[in-house]
């Protein structure tokens, strides 16, 4: 038995989850938000826009409740990662925008269904694919928790802002001094297990 509000728990991680990937672009550049910053390409807008389309598809065609939304990365002939990084014609605003409508189009099924809802994902082995809203709220959560945290790697690189959310910071007190010791020591430990 599930208790009784757990659905509400479990929205509340996706809430915080999906805030904290927003935050992450906050006060930068329209560079900034687009460069690539890892070997594969790793962006901030575009986790952003694939994040959406996550949502999209995890509550929509999972349970019979398809958006009208258009999704480029899903048309005829879209290129490989299509979904992972947005054209120069897609502003901030759009993708932004995209991601707002793809919460209230995901919130809607959250709350007309309870966990054990039965829904079918169809882009998944037919072995797996029958699921509840329960599983695809625990999958989603995760999966947008875990593009929050390559948001918050690449923020770092970008700028070198880290933390949370605006209210929670979570990092130790320590200034420019603190941290280059504190680089410099873990530099230090991990050249030592290296030379064992």
């Amino acid at each position: 038995m599930i208790a009784p509000d757990a659905k509400s728990d479990l929205h509340r991680y996706l809430q915080n989850a999906r805030e904290a990937l927003l935050w992450k672009m906050e006060g930068l550049p329209e560079y900034d938000v687009r460069r690539p910053m890892t070997p594969t390409g790793t962006n901030l807008l575009g986790l952003v826009k694939h994040v959406a389309g996550v949502e999209l598809g995890y509550f929509g065609e999972t349970f019979g409740r398809p958006s009208a939304e258009p999704l480029p990365q899903l048309a005829e002939g879209a290129e490989p990662n299509a979904d992972m990084w947005a054209t120069a014609d897609e502003s901030r605003e759009d993708v932004i925008g995209l991601y707002r409508r793809a919460w209230a189009h995901a919130d809607a099924t959250i709350e007309a269904l309870p966990l054990e809802a039965a829904g079918r994902v169809p882009w998944w082995p037919a072995e797996r694919a029958e699921v509840t809203l329960h599983r695809v709220l625990v999958h989603v959560t995760a999966e947008t928790h875990r593009h929050a945290g390559h948001a918050d790697i690449v923020r770092e690189l970008v700028d070198g802002t880290v933390g949370l959310r605006p209210s929670h910071g979570n990092m130790p007190p320590g200034g420019p001094t603190w941290w280059a010791d504190y680089l410099e020591r873990l530099e230090r430990a991990a050249r030592e297990a290296g030379d064992r």
